[in-house]
Order: structure tokens, then C-alpha cells, then sequence
């Protein structure tokens, strides 16, 4: 009988916390703060800081899971174990979702970077070569993905501490001929808070896309070398630098540029640098904005291949797609995964307004939100059984202040989806988000009533 082929574990402590900012710090944030910043003016600096408390909570309690139970198959087994089969079932494939409707867009985006360059070779092109080249190195051993988003991942975290610095010396006036500018641009076109306070909240969906991906470092449990030391530190670090890599360089930004000349035809970042005169931080963003794009799309390829491999190996998707190649990689599910990213990238191509952009990303954000409460559901549920069979003092890494900090990163994701009925263009992401949960969880529950036998898990 063939011994049956387990995933390799060999993802580093370095290779985990750099695939998680890979994840989040996507050609979204470079372009899509634009957004963000138009609809918000200079209180999007208050959303931000919202979603990195949210973030915060998500980490801690995924990771008193993952460090508890390091599997591959991550916040599926748990929300299985821990909620209900069915919705896992629902949540997996809500995940799967997530990742397949925002990868084409940073595919699409690093498209858009190099025809500008070569414009003889159209945008569709350009995204089907990423996508052929992250469908490779995915296939490849886990230890050259991790490797390689690990650099990808070190581009974009020098590109914005290089923003940050010269954001200071034009601040101070050492660059420039403005001088010292203290609160003047800040305060500038309505104040902190142009459009109201209100605006804080009306973003947080879309800002809860840009720090999603975080929640990667659980995916990777399964195939990391020391999970009960190496995630622990992974989270750790991972918090405060998603903290001083979007909240600082976004106070900086909007004391050196108006936010009311944001948008989304461009990258903020470089637009600012451009106004005092440093045009060559342009094409250097622009090249800082494809790596984002290639990185953001290889971890996301990562994170909804493993999700669909777990439901494969949880019953809840055809078999074929949980097996493995001989490197130990989920090889069905991951082509499967950029198959469905490809129709988005053409899908993107046809129409590829500011409109469908938005839409698709305020979907990838209901999935994602949702992905998000069942991961600190799973927790809260783990720990409560922990509590009342008297083994709470057997975990190496609990969620501090509990149940607070899990409570809050429930109710507030499901106030910001709430939210989401508020707004015209992103009322009508959950017309398809919510049946995409739904109905996954419907055909489970009709399935093992109409087999009136167990569903089969973890085989082939």
C-alpha cells in the first residue's frame, strides 16, 4: 500500500512573517488608499488604526489555535471542530471566494504597471504571464514559494520606510521649497474629517481587504518547521509591523498631500513625492506597486489553494482536489485556484472601471470578514471547552484578555458588514457574498441527509 504523501514542512520563522505581509501589503494599499482617502479625507488614518486593532484580535486568536493545532488546513478543521461542519463548509469556500475575486485584480494591476512600460503588449497578456509565473512557484517546494515571497515581501517594507523618511524630510521642509509644513496640508480642503466621522466606518470594509491576508500564517501551520515556536513570533512581529507600516506612512501622507487630490489612477504615494519634486520616486513605486501585485497574488494563490485543499481533505469538496504532488504540494487545488483567477482576470479585462474594481473588492471583503469571525468563533468556542475540561493551563499561547479581545473582533467585522447595506456600491457585493456562504452550507446539510452515511474525511 503507497504511503500516503504529507506536506512538507519547510516554511522558516522568516519565511511565515513575510508571507503574511505579503499577503496584506498588496498593490491594494498602494493604489487603493487613494480610495480610501477620497471618501474619508485625512480620518482614514482612524479606520486604519481601527483595522489593525481587528487584525490584532484575529492574530491572537488564530494563534492560540494554530499553536494548539498546527494544520494545514487551518480556520477550515477549526471551524469544523469548533462551530459546525456545515459552516465550515460555508466559510471555506466563502475564503476560496475571497482570494479568487482579488488576485485577478493585483494580476490585472501589475498588468497595467508593465504596459505602460511596453505598451505594444496589451494588460491581458502581461496578467496571464504572472499568473503562469505564480501558478509555477507555487507548484514548486514550499521552501522556494516562501523564499521568494520572503524578497518580494522585503521590497515593498523598503519602499515604505524610504517613504516614510522622505516624508519626514518634507515635513521638516529639508525637501522641498514649501518649508516647514506642520498642520497646514493636514487641515487643509475640510479639515480631519471632511466628509464626517461617519466616513471612518463606510471604508472599513475596504480596509479590512488591505490587511487581509494576515490570517495566511495559519494556512501555513501545516508546513511550518517549528509551529509552536515559529507562529507565536510570526504574530507577534506581524502586528506591529502592520501597525508602523500602514499607520505611519498614511499620518505622513496625509500631512504632505491633500486628500482630496487622491484617487485611484495612481499610486498616492508616488503622486505625493512627485508634488516636491522627487519625480523619480514615480516609476520607482511603480516598480515598487508590480512587486506588490506579483507577491500579493503568489500569497493569495497560497491561501485559497490550501483552503480548498482542506475542504477536499474535510469532505467538503470533490477528493481529487486533496491530493498532493510528490513535492508535498496541493497540486489539483492550486490549479484549480488560478483557473478561477484567470476568468476573474478576463472578467477585469472586459470592463475594468473603477465600479467593478470596487465591487469585486467589497466581495473579497464580505468573504474575507467572514473568513475573519469564524477563525475568533473557533477560539472562543476552543477555550470554553478548554475552561470547562480544566485543560486551559495546557496551551503555549493564549489570547490575552479573554473573551474581550475575541468578542471585540467578532461584533465589530459584523458591524462593518452591517455597514455594507449602507452603501450603494458595495450593498450589492453581498447579493453574491451571502448566497456564496450560504448556499455551500445548504448542500451540505442536504448531502449527508441524502447519503444517511458519514461523510468521508482526510481521504482520497
Amino acid at each position: 500500500m503507497q504511503q500516503e504523501r504529507t506536506m512538507v514542512r519547510g516554511l522558516k520563522s522568516r519565511h511565515l512573517q513575510m508571507i503574511a505581509l505579503g499577503g496584506i501589503i498588496g498593490s491594494g494599499y498602494f493604489l487603493g488608499t487613494g480610495y480610501v482617502l477620497s471618501k474619508a479625507g485625512p480620518a482614514a488614518i482612524f479606520s486604519y488604526l481601527l483595522g489593525g486593532l481587528i487584525v490584532l484580535a484575529v492574530m491572537f486568536c488564530l494563534g492560540e489555535l494554530a499553536v494548539a493545532r498546527p494544520v494545514a488546513s487551518s480556520f477550515v478543521t477549526y471551524a469544523k471542530e469548533y462551530i459546525s461542519p456545515s459552516w465550515a463548509c460555508g466559510v471555506g469556500w466563502c475564503y476560496w471566494l475571497t482570494w479568487v475575486t482579488y488576485v485577478p485584480s493585483e494580476m490585472i494591476a501589475g498588468g497595467i504597471i508593465m504596459n505602460n512600460f511596453f505598451p505594444d503588449i496589451s494588460t491581458m497578456w502581461w496578467a496571464v504571464l504572472f499568473g503562469l509565473l505564480i501558478t509555477f512557484i507555487n507548484l514548486s517546494y514550499v521552501k522556494t514559494f516562501g523564499e521568494l515571497e520572503f524578497w518580494l515581501a522585503l521590497i515593498k517594507v523598503a519602499a515604505l520606510v524610504l517613504f516614510v523618511v522622505l516624508g519626514c524630510l518634507i515635513l521638516l521642509g529639508l525637501v522641498g521649497s514649501e518649508g516647514f509644513l506642520g498642520s497646514s496640508v493636514l487641515l487643509s480642503s475640510g479639515g480631519v474629517a471632511p466628509n464626517g466621522y461617519w466616513a471612518v466606518f463606510l471604508t472599513m470594509v475596504i480596509i479590512l481587504v488591505n490587511f487581509q491576508g494576515s490570517e495566511i500564517i495559519g494556512l501555513a501551520a501545516g508546513e511550518s518547521q517549528d509551529p509552536a515556536k515559529s507562529i507565536p513570533m510570526a504574530i507577534k512581529n506581524i502586528v506591529w509591523r502592520i501597525l508602523s507600516l500602514y499607520i505611519i506612512p498614511l499620518g505622513l501622507l496625509v500631512t504632505i498631500y491633500p486628500w482630496d487630490k487622491a484617487s485611484l489612477e495612481e499610486s498616492v504615494f508616488a503622486a505625493a513625492l512627485s508634488a516636491y519634486d522627487l519625480e523619480w520616486a514615480g516609476a520607482l513605486f511603480s516598480f515598487v506597486v508590480l512587486t506588490a501585485a506579483i507577491s500579493c497574488s503568489n500569497s493569495g494563490l497560497y491561501g485559497c489553494s490550501r483552503a480548498l485543499y482542506a475542504l477536499a481533505r474535510e469532505g467538503m469538496a470533490p477528493a481529487w482536489l486533496g491530493r498532493l504532488s510528490d513535492k508535498g504540494v496541493p497540486q489539483n487545488a492550486t490549479v484549480m485556484s488560478v483557473m478561477a483567477c484567470w476568468i476573474g482576470v478576463v472578467a477585469y479585462s472586459l470592463d475594468a472601471s473603477e465600479t467593478i474594481y470596487t465591487y469585486l473588492l467589497a466581495l473579497s471583503g464580505f468573504s474575507g470578514a467572514v473568513a475573519w469571525i469564524s477563525i475568533c468563533w473557533s477560539q472562543l468556542n476552543f477555550r470554553n471547552r478548554l475552561q470547562a475540561a480544566g485543560e486551559e493551563h495546557s496551551l503555549r499561547f493564549k489570547v490575552p484578555l479573554f473573551p474581550y479581545v475575541t468578542y471585540f473582533g467578532i461584533w465589530v467585522q459584523v458591524g462593518c458588514l452591517l455597514v455594507m447595506a449602507l452603501v450603494d456600491e458595495l450593498r450589492n457585493a453581498l447579493f453574491i457574498g451571502v448566497p456564496f456562504l450560504i448556499l455551500p452550507i445548504l448542500w451540505y446539510k442536504a448531502r449527508r441527509h441524502w447519503c444517511r452515511t458519514p461523510v468521508l474525511e482526510g481521504n482520497d
